[in-house]
């Protein structure tokens, strides 16, 4: 059953127990007031991703949207729109094989990783090519106790290298003077590897794949078996959601308690993306933070 917000005539259709919702009746090309960005920000942080069908954004308008939920990140190497540079391009095809098949969250290089992303679905492959998400706070919260509380005093390196090395083709499209920048400008930073949710208090783990290299005070065996074991468990399918997209489909998803992972099944075809990212704030666990109701 679809629960009611008042966000026009939306209604918000959960999808899973743990994660994802569909919203209907929204247009995001249009000026949406103040009232209805909360109840889809309220929506956010309930469902940690949200689907908006059938919507006929500009890359302006689509920017324009982010923008409602904070400033908006510039990417140091992927490919970005002419004249508009908050919205990157995820163009893939035979030549350019998607590098976002592996489970991570976005752009957790940086000392404040985003708080959310939003994806626009331009050109779809005829079959194939779904995005999977899973829920950071129900595969926490599915851990021991004893686990969850050593988990809350470790620390873990996350580096941009780790998924954009210089051989990769992304950072081979970039060029060398912008990667070489990129690099420069993005060392390697420090999170913790439990992280406490600024705005819902709840705890969620904040380590991946994608960018984690290891935990800091562990030997490089405890660090990788430690690692192992929680890519693994987040793959559980009862923390997952996937999504098959259609023409014109955008997901907003939760960056601070979510990781993704893009299906690459879909080679020869080709499958055009544009992400719009919001910055957020610095990670941190705050051991008397409470869960807030939804």
């Amino acid at each position: 059953m679809s629960e009611h917000v008042t966000v026009g005539a939306a209604a918000v259709e959960p999808l899973t127990p743990a994660i994802g919702a569909v919203v209907h009746g929204v247009n995001l090309a249009s000026d949406l007031d103040a009232a209805a960005i909360a109840e889809i920000r309220r929506a956010l942080l309930k469902h940690e991703v949200l689907f908006f069908e059938n919507q006929t954004l500009t890359p302006r308008q689509h920017r324009d949207f982010a923008a409602r939920f904070g400033a908006l990140h510039i990417h140091p190497v992927y490919p970005q729109v002419d004249g508009t540079p908050e919205v990157i391009v995820l163009d893939n095809h035979a030549d350019n094989p998607t590098d976002n098949d592996n489970w991570h969250t976005d752009v957790t290089f940086i000392e404040t990783p985003p708080m959310a992303s939003i994806l626009h679905a331009r050109e779809l492959p005829p079959w194939g090519g779904d995005t999977m998400w899973s829920s950071m706070t129900a595969a926490y919260e599915a851990l021991s106790p004893s686990f969850r509380e050593y988990l809350s005093t470790l620390e873990a390196v996350h580096d941009f290298t780790r998924s954009f090395p210089p051989d990769r083709q992304v950072s081979l499209n970039a060029g060398e003077t912008r990667y070489e920048e990129a690099r420069r400008k993005h060392p390697p930073v420090t999170h913790p590897v439990v992280r406490t949710h600024p705005e819902t208090g709840k705890r969620g783990l904040f380590v991946n794949y994608g960018f984690t290299t290891h935990i800091k005070a562990l030997s490089r065996k405890e660090s990788a078996a430690i690692l192992k074991l929680l890519h693994e468990h987040i793959q559980q399918p009862q923390f997952i959601l996937r999504w098959r997209w259609k023409p014109g489909s955008v997901a907003f998803w939760d960056n601070r308690n979510t990781q993704h992972f893009a299906v690459n099944d879909y080679l020869p075809h080709r499958r055009v993306m544009h992400r719009a990212t919001v910055l957020g704030d610095k990670p941190y666990f705050d051991p008397r933070a409470v869960a807030k109701a939804a």
